[in-house]
């Protein structure tokens, strides 16, 4: 039980910071354009 109350907490936690780092991504723009380097590089010969 002492360590449900330790892990609960920490997933939580964890889990806000992965939230707030995939919104600072999407607000920077990493997700804009998803296709043009995999298509570029099976274009390439």
């Amino acid at each position: 039980m002492s360590a449900l109350l330790f892990l609960l907490p920490l997933a939580i936690v964890l889990g806000g910071v992965f939230v707030a780092l995939f919104l600072v991504a999407a607000q920077d723009g990493q997700f804009d354009d998803l296709d043009e380097d995999a298509r570029r590089a099976v274009e390439e010969n």
